[in-house]
């Protein structure tokens, strides 16, 4: 399995949402077609999602409970119905279906996740994860959907002092409302 991780992002590397600039639900009109064709392509490529403990707690008291019409994006029935992986020191039941909790050797855990057969082990918002597993370097894939907002504040991806010598382009897109979508992957370092 490939592990991957999906973030949205603003023009200036915040990935942590202190401010309204990501809502992907926006109904004012705009044809968000492509975008949640984009969405929906991805999550067919997914056979299991891995979250932080935060990230897990947000989701699994949304979601679950989330009205599928009031959902175009089919994010609800996704999240429902995937393998969700939740690291976490401190939750004992996940109190969500299809889901198990990886307590003990979470980075020797996650790269055994990642020798088994399958597709795509996709990582969203946890932060504080992913930048355990970008320092690990367990990471196969970033996917960034990048929305046109400054916060001038908030996490960014990539640690402080962290660096990768030089990404490939695996894939470029744009959508309505100036949203754009790229996809790299680490160049391995030869040595």
């Amino acid at each position: 399995m490939r592990l991957i991780i999906t973030q949205n992002v603003t023009l200036d590397g915040s990935i942590e949402m202190l401010d309204d600039w990501f809502d992907p639900v926006i109904d004012d009109g705009v044809d968000q077609s492509d975008l949640i064709a984009e969405n929906r392509r991805q999550d067919a490529e997914c056979d299991a999602v891995l979250l932080g403990r935060q990230t897990f707690t947000d989701f699994r008291g949304y979601w679950p409970h989330a009205d599928p019409a009031g959902d175009p994006v089919g994010i609800s029935d996704f999240l429902n119905g995937v393998q969700k992986h939740v690291v976490s020191g401190t939750l004992t039941d996940p109190e969500w279906e299809n889901s198990t909790i990886v307590s003990q050797n979470p980075l020797g855990r996650i790269a055994a996740l990642k020798r088994r057969p399958g597709r795509n082990l996709v990582v969203t918002g946890s932060i504080t994860l992913c930048h355990h597993l970008i320092h690990a370097g367990l990471v196969d894939e970033y996917r960034l959907f990048t929305y046109p907002a400054v916060q001038g504040r908030g996490r960014r991806l990539f640690p402080d002092g962290y660096a990768i010598p030089s990404l490939r382009l695996l894939d470029a897109k744009h959508f309505a409302r100036g949203i754009t979508y790229t996809a790299h992957e680490p160049v391995p370092v030869e040595g």
